[in-house]
């Protein structure tokens, strides 16, 4: 099973995002949605699981919750939008993977056995960060991510 991650799309969808996201199974998307229509398109590629971030207020966000535990393929993740909110212990409740987005940086990194990823942001350029969507292969196991920059 292939997945793909994104965050902070802000309202902007970027056509990069279809070809980068091809073939995947499942999409994950970090909050800072912007509007609605960007989860009606992202699931023109494959289902997708969303949270809310700080940016996405109205009642169209209300059906997003601030933070999701699910389960793909046998790996176990815990998404919420600022890592700095975190407030359980990954390692001890077993997740594989906690995705987060907020900061708009690219980030990877193995605590304690946890995969922390952060997609980076596919919105809006913010500073000099690049625009960038992760994809996952779950196939036989967590896969190292592979993060895929837009423009």
């Amino acid at each position: 099973m292939k997945i793909g991650v994104v965050s902070d799309t802000h309202g902007l969808l970027r056509e990069e995002v279809f070809p980068a996201l091809k073939g995947v199974e499942h999409i994950l998307h970090a909050g800072d949605i912007g509007k609605p229509e960007i989860i009606a398109r992202l699931e023109e590629i494959a289902p997708v699981s969303a949270i809310r971030g700080n940016v996405d207020r109205g009642a169209w966000a209300d059906e997003f919750p601030e933070t999701l535990r699910m389960q793909l393929n046998g790996t176990s993740f815990f998404m919420l939008h600022d890592l700095k909110a975190l407030r359980c212990d990954p390692a001890a409740e077993k997740l594989d993977v906690i995705v987060s987005g907020h900061s708009h940086k690219p980030a990877s990194e193995w605590r304690d056995g946890v995969l922390y990823l952060n997609p980076g942001s596919c919105g809006p350029r913010r500073f000099r960060l690049p625009i960038t969507v992760v994809t996952m292969d779950l196939t036989d196991g967590l896969g190292e991510p592979v993060f895929h920059e837009l423009v």
